[in-house]
């Protein structure tokens, strides 16, 4: 993954002058020798002089992501002030007490100092990373520490982040539309282009010497599955010119994602499926989201982030058949029906979460562009059966009145032949019945979801929560009712 942050920790302890500053110094030091790499500042502050000088060491150090611990009560002031001269994320903890017989002399009282700390975070409207019980002992701290690094990795990410867009949204997919104001409060810078300016961009590399090698490296990976061997040259030629325009265009970013269109137009003017290149994109941490789907594109960096491995965007897109759940699924999987459905997209997912990935044409497309002849213009996607195991399906979007708002559901891919065309696989979600009802059509989600490979749920949560979204809805229990749902 090169289009992601590496993230370098850095721990800064805190206490409060009328405690001993030694007790905060030593459970610091347990910590950093719990974990496998992180920068220990010897600065233990007590004050805003400490604070500034603390700050300074760690931003010299490379530290671009801040574990502050109370090793006591802490400096409500100083110790809040770190979040806000550190600028980057910036997580707090409290050390638990040692052991009983050092309760008079070495007690720290941090359990209580940390409900001043969100207190005065709160305050200032600073914003922390705060664990679910964020006070233990240095083994425990360690292990909230790791779960902090994919955390910390997408909110820097998103913090240096430009989004491509090329084109306006096909024909009937407003619901891929949203407001780009939050784009800004959340750091996002995007960049709104033509489709035009695509294809200018296409042209101009057509003889470009780059083509063979990356014809052979996607022969390479295709294998047995390239059955379009002739659209190749056409597919190198715009994997080259999406990997240039995000060089040429990052400006003051570090990261790069695309938002494109890719359909009806698409086809007749490039002559060809960009989907196989979208999911080469994905693989390489640069997702390329399918009808200029802004938020999409935004929802999948993070995946990528959290996860450190390539993830999808697929349709929410359909049912189960009765006779396949009822053969394949009943009984052998602890599923209602209405807990299946299928997930889909025209060849965008990476060739590693396919059961057996193979270059095809677009069947939709073909049928719409070219229906009397052979495929032509319609080839390009990679299709096949996502391999099955844990999923997390989830989005971040921007609603119609300029807000913010988000889903999270775990769930996973079962080993069940779809028996169909495109990226497509049969997923199970508890609970999604009531979910798609009262979460994603209530309030009002399109139809595209992110995946992130593996259960995500808890970081993803975590990284919404940190960037400021109001409502973040999950798949939740029959025992607990949404607020629009019929209670008879």
């Amino acid at each position: 993954m090169t289009n992601i942050p590496n993230v370098k920790l850095g721990i800064i302890s805190v206490s409060r002058d009328c405690f001993p500053i030694e007790l905060s110094g030593a459970r610091r030091e347990a910590i950093a020798r719990e974990c496998k790499d992180i920068y220990e500042c010897k600065i233990t502050v007590e004050n805003e002089k400490d604070m500034l000088e603390a700050v300074e060491d760690v931003k010299k150090a490379g530290v671009n992501a801040l574990v502050v611990f109370l090793g006591n009560f802490g400096p409500e002031t100083p110790e809040t002030l770190i979040a806000k001269y550190f600028c980057g994320p910036v997580m707090y903890v409290a050390a638990a007490e040692d052991a009983a017989d050092k309760l008079m002399g070495g007690r720290g009282d941090a359990y209580c100092g940390m409900l001043n700390c969100s207190y005065n975070l709160g305050l200032r409207n600073l914003k922390a990373y705060i664990p679910e019980y964020p006070v233990g002992t240095a083994k425990e701290i360690a292990k909230m520490i790791a779960e902090f690094v994919p955390i910390a990795r997408a909110i820097i990410g998103v913090s240096k982040l430009k989004i491509l867009a090329y084109g306006p949204r096909p024909q009937d997919f407003l619901a891929c539309n949203a407001p780009i104001k939050q784009l800004f409060n959340l750091g996002v810078e995007i960049m709104e282009n033509s489709e035009l300016d695509l294809l200018a961009a296409f042209n101009a590399r057509k003889d470009d010497p780059r083509i063979s090698g990356v014809i052979m490296d996607m022969e390479k990976e295709l294998g047995g599955g390239n059955n379009h061997p002739g659209i190749l040259s056409k597919l190198a030629q715009f994997e080259i010119t999406l990997l240039d325009l995000a060089e040429e265009n990052k400006g003051s970013r570090e990261y790069v994602v695309f938002a494109n269109k890719c359909w009806p137009a698409f086809q007749t003017e490039f002559g060809f499926v960009p989907c196989y290149v979208n999911s080469r994109m994905a693989s390489r941490g640069i997702p390329v989201s399918c009808e200029v789907d802004i938020y999409g594109a935004l929802s999948e960096y993070i995946g990528t982030c959290i996860t450190g491995i390539p993830v999808t965007l697929l349709d929410i897109n359909n049912s189960v058949p009765d006779d396949m759940y009822a053969k394949d699924i009943k009984g052998k999987f602890d599923y209602t029906h209405q807990d299946t459905f299928m997930g889909f997209h025209c060849g965008n997912t990476p060739m590693c979460h396919l059961s057996k990935g193979a270059m095809k044409h677009q069947l939709i497309m073909h049928r719409l562009i070219e229906p009397d002849k052979e495929p032509d213009v319609s080839r390009g996607t990679l299709e096949g059966d996502i391999k099955p195991g844990e999923i997390t399906f989830y989005r971040l979007q921007g609603t119609a009145d300029g807000g913010l708002t988000a889903y999270i559901a775990n769930g996973e891919v079962l080993p069940v032949a779809t028996q169909s065309f495109g990226g497509i696989g049969i997923f199970a979600i508890k609970e999604m019945g009531r979910f798609y009802r009262h979460v994603l059509i209530a309030d009002c989600y399109p139809h595209h979801g992110a995946v992130a490979f593996g259960h995500h749920g808890k970081a993803i949560f975590e990284v919404f929560k940190y960037l400021g979204v109001q409502k973040i809805s999950y798949n939740q229990p029959a025992c607990l009712p949404y607020p629009t749902e019929n209670p008879f």
